[in-house]
């Protein structure tokens, strides 16, 4: 779990908190989306408050992975769960996926198995599958799970455009994201206990200051 967490991530930004395993950050992460209860305080998601109006910041937050609860299922095939997410989410159609799989810059094959894909293919496929929803917010954990030192880059930059075309992205990772504009980041102790500074963000350069 998490505590003492302070900050403001603007509309159409990109938090990236960051820390080790049980540091807190997928509680943090779907505490934001609306799927996890607060035991106190308060988040202002959008104009919705939660807890109290959960049920409308779940229907503007889409979750593309924060295993184990949320995860593409391996031993599908990638047309499937394309098909799958047509069916299960309002709205998403063959051309919205495609077009968000191009705006995180993937061309994944359809017969392929998700469980074959590149850690790198297959967390943009989960980005893209969510951002075909037209979500207000989208929340991806794990981003640099097994993923090497040489491609962390290339998916920040994704993470980014996903931003541009309209969505807040909430990111959790292990390793400190490289400085971006427009970049909340916000790290989390090794141990959960510990108590966070006040307010951790970075504003985004077209902001006031």
């Amino acid at each position: 779990m998490f505590e003492g967490v302070d900050l403001d991530v603007p509309a159409g930004g990109l938090l990236a908190a960051h820390g080790p395993a049980g540091s807190g950050r997928t509680s943090l992460l779907l505490a934001l989306a609306g799927r996890m209860r607060l035991s106190g305080g308060a988040v202002r998601v959008g104009g919705h408050v939660l807890p109290s109006e959960g049920r409308r910041v779940r229907a503007a937050v889409a979750v593309a992975r924060a295993a184990p609860a949320v995860a593409l299922e391996g031993r599908l095939r990638v047309k499937e769960v394309m098909a799958e997410r047509r069916l299960t989410a309002p709205g998403v159609t063959e051309r919205r996926i495609c077009e968000a799989c191009e705006a995180v810059g993937i061309a994944p094959r359809g017969t392929g198995l998700v469980e074959d894909l590149d850690p790198v293919e297959a967390l943009l496929l989960a980005t893209a599958l969510a951002l075909a929803e037209h979500p207000g917010a989208l929340v991806i954990d794990d981003v640099d799970d097994g993923l090497p030192s040489d491609a962390l880059d290339s998916v920040w930059q994704a993470l980014d455009r996903v931003r541009d075309s309209g969505p807040t992205v909430l990111a959790g990772c292990v390793r400190t994201p490289p400085p971006a504009p427009g970049l909340v980041a916000l790290s989390l102790p090794q141990r959960s206990r510990d108590r966070l500074p006040a307010r951790t963000a970075v504003a985004r350069e077209d902001a006031d200051a």
